[in-house]
This record gives C-alpha cells, structure tokens and sequence, in this order.
C-alpha cells in the first residue's frame, strides 16, 4: 500500500471530527442568538431550552462527534486505498450525515425517553456537518488527484499472460488517474525484468490457469516479491459491474448477477409500478373513457383488443391490452401481409402503412394512445411501467439464445429501446438496448426513461 493512501485515509478522520465540531457549535451559537439563516428574517421563536455551552460541549458535542466517526467507518469513508470514486465517497458522505441525525434522534427518544433541546440546532447541524464534511472531502479529494498527476501515489500496473487485456479494462487501467500502465508481458520472465527496472504494484493476469506452472509461477513470483496479483475473469469480461465476490464456507467465489433489479430494488420498482400506474389510470380515466368512445361510434365493437405476449422468465403468457387500432379480422389477414413486413432483421412482424389500421387507430398509434389500457397490466402486476418491449410467442419462438436474456426483468410498457428508436430500431439493437437496462438498473435511470417517453410520445417518434 502507497504511503500517500494511508496519510490520505487517516487524515479524513480529524478532518470529519472537526467538521462535525464546527457545525455543532456554529449551530449552537446561532440559536444562542436567535439567529436565522435567511438574512434580515426572524423566523424564530426565542429559545429558552439550551443548556450551558460547557454542559453542551462534553455531553452531546464529543460523544455526537465520536458517533459520526464511527458511522462513517462503517460507510467505509476512511478506506486506505484510492478504490472508491469521488462520486461515491461524497454520496456516502450525504448518507452518513443522515444516519448521524437519525442516530441523535433515536438515542434521546428511545434511550433517554426526551426530545432533544432544540429541532432547529439539530437541522443546522445537519446541514452545516454535510456541507463542512463535503467541503474537506472534496479538497482532499482534489489535493490527492493533483499529486497521482503528479506521479506520487500512483500504482504501477502491467498485464501478463498469452492474450492482452479486454479492451473495456485496458481503456480504464490506462485512463484511470491511479494507475500508470507500463505494458504487456508475454512470459513470467518479463514480469521479471520490468519489476528490476521499474518496480511493480500489481499484476493483471489474462489466461490464469490453476492447472498451468506459468500460472503458478506467476503467483508465486508476486508473492514472493510483495506484488499484487489479480486475474481478468476469463468469462463475463464484458459486464465486470455484475460481478461480485462472494464466498461457498471458506472458498472464495467470483458470483455473476444477471441484474442489480433484485432484492429491494425489485420491491421498490413494483411499489412504484403499483401506486404510479393507478395514479395514472384514475388520473386518465377521463380520457380513456373519451377514445373508448370514440372507438366504439366509429369502429363498433370490441373495443379493446387483447394481444396475448410471453412475461417475465419466457415461461408466463400476458394479456397485454390494447385500445383496438385495427380492422376486426386483423389477425386473420396477417398471414396474408407477412411477406410485406419491413423487419427482416429479426422475428417482429411490422408493416410501414399497415392497411389493417384503422383511420382512428392511426392516430392512436401515432402517440401511442392505443397502449394507455396497459396500465391495468402494470397494476396487476403483469408488467412493469418500464422494461424490455413484451413480444408475441411466434416471435419468441424465433429468438436466438442470446435474445432470451430480456426475459431477465418484467416486460415493460415503455423502455430503454423504445425512447432509442421504437419501431425504427433494427431488432439486434433493440435486444442491446434492453440488455443495458438490464444490467444498469438503477431508479434514476427509471425516472430518466420516463421522462424521456413524454417527449418521444408527443413528437411521434418511430411509431408504426
């Protein structure tokens, strides 16, 4: 380990301590004045609950002090290596101020059984702790980037073996400002050489065989001579952020999750789904009501049309609903247009200027009005507001194995590829699409996708 990594991580911790200092006593004095944030406004009530500064110093500014160092370790803020992203380390910090307040919180309800003296010394304090621990962290931050440019701290990296490195971890290793990459080695003998000329941090091992005595040498080497060794998973190279260390007894494992959509983030998204789509149904219901209408005066019935997809895991069958866009008979004359279709790159039957739409239809599939009643899916949970496009099963049935993994997630109503293109988007695309979401998962990418679908919907982009 660097020397600069370990005066690094050791120096956020007097650092946290005295911004949780200052914020605790600068908090202190302004409601010792009845100072308010805004100026030339009071907004407060005289306080008359405060106890001596003294008294406040040695009960509550020390042990609160002791507190949020100890939260933050538990964060993992005082890591000794460079590993965790400046992003990271300042969300972690935002995290940490929260749990220490609801700490402070628990502690005098439920343990001293009183409220504590003053609700807004308690928010000032919160909000100058978050805003003096971001501050010091990001000049810390900033300081030590400065001088890994500079060459100081830096790791030195070499990759070894009979292949080079995959593309994806050589751009990173080489543009990442903590490591200085010096090359590739072919054989154990030149990780020899470069180590006398330039000594090693770590070793990045591209064929590792246990089986192999170049492999073993390898190790064996780097142990001997205090050098980190670490191997390119030989699969699943291409999606390093689903893998994970994970441990069968006392045996390490390298475990792959098909998606971070597991867990809480799967309650969370179908709590979602659920509140959000009935909050749109009763919210649209109006207007459902309207085209329901209109449908019913000018193209008779069935109104709704039900469209029978393949769900989550290929092995359910959805019906999907639809206002109904087309002529009555509409599947019945798909055999005959199947030849007119103009997705040949793929199993999806689509026809430019279908002549089963209806002139109402066409409408509704422009702004895609038709796929308003889906929201009674998403509500049954049959479907998620956002996910891979549900496709028909004479469709599935021609899927390659590699287009299966969609199936991963809960179809959705609208998606990644659907706001990438929609009905213009060759069919490979489209699965690249679904795949990133997939892996990528995330409720801010769901919120984006959202958004997103607003403006493709009004503008009537790539629809059929």
């Amino acid at each position: 380990m660097k020397r600069s990594e370990i005066l690094f991580g050791l120096a956020r911790i007097p650092l946290d301590a005295l911004a949780a200092l200052a914020a605790l006593v600068l908090a202190y004095r302004l409601r010792e004045a009845n100072i308010d944030l805004l100026p030339g406004m009071q907004l407060l009530s005289q306080q008359s609950s405060l106890p001596p500064f003294d008294y406040y110093l040695t009960s509550f500014v020390l042990p609160a002090i002791v507190g949020y160092i100890a939260i933050a370790a538990i964060l993992r803020l005082y890591s000794l290596r460079t590993t965790l992203g400046p992003w990271r380390e300042l969300w972690r910090t935002i995290v940490g101020s929260i749990l220490w307040v609801a700490l402070i919180m628990a502690w005098f309800f439920m343990i001293q059984r009183q409220l504590f003296f003053s609700r807004v010394l308690l928010i000032q304090s919160t909000i100058f702790l978050t805003f003096f621990a971001l501050t010091c962290r990001t000049a810390v931050i900033l300081f030590q980037r400065r001088l890994l440019k500079s060459g100081i701290g830096i790791r030195t990296v070499i990759s070894c073996g009979s292949s080079g490195l995959p593309e994806s971890v050589s751009k990173d290793v080489r543009h990442d400002v903590r490591y200085r990459f010096l090359g590739h080695a072919a054989q154990v003998h030149d990780v020899t050489t470069l180590h006398e000329k330039n000594p090693i941090d770590l070793v990045l091992h591209t064929d590792a065989n246990p089986s192999s005595a170049d492999t073993s040498a390898l190790i064996d080497y780097c142990r001997s001579h205090q050098v980190g060794y670490a191997y390119v998973p030989p699969v699943f190279a291409d999606v390093p952020e689903r893998l994970s260390i994970s441990s069968i007894g006392l045996v390490p494992i390298l475990k792959f999750e098909p998606t971070p959509l597991d867990g809480w983030g799967r309650v969370l998204k179908r709590l979602i789904d659920f509140f959000l789509g009935l909050i749109l149904l009763i919210l649209l219901s109006p207007l459902l009501l309207l085209i329901a209408i209109l449908i019913l005066l000018t193209c008779g019935w069935p109104i709704f049309y039900v469209s029978t997809r393949v769900g989550q895991y290929g092995k359910t069958l959805i019906p999907l609903l639809k206002f109904r866009s087309m002529c009555r008979d509409a599947d019945l004359q798909k055999q005959e247009l199947k030849d007119r279709s103009h997705r040949t790159d793929g199993p999806l039957f689509k026809i430019k200027n279908d002549p089963r739409v209806t002139p109402i239809g066409r409408f509704l599939r422009r702004y895609s009005i038709d796929e308003l009643p889906q929201l009674v899916n998403v509500v049954l949970g049959q479907l998620s507001l956002i996910g891979p496009r549900p496709h028909l099963p004479s469709e599935v049935e021609k899927y390659a194995l590699h287009h299966r993994r969609v199936f991963t997630v809960r179809p959705g109503v609208t998606g990644l590829a659907q706001i990438s293109g929609r009905s213009n988007l060759p069919f490979e695309e489209e699965v690249a699409f679904d795949m990133r979401y997939i892996e990528d998962w995330s409720l801010m990418l769901d919120l984006w996708i959202l958004w997103r679908t607003v403006f493709v919907v009004l503008f009537g982009r790539g629809a059929d």
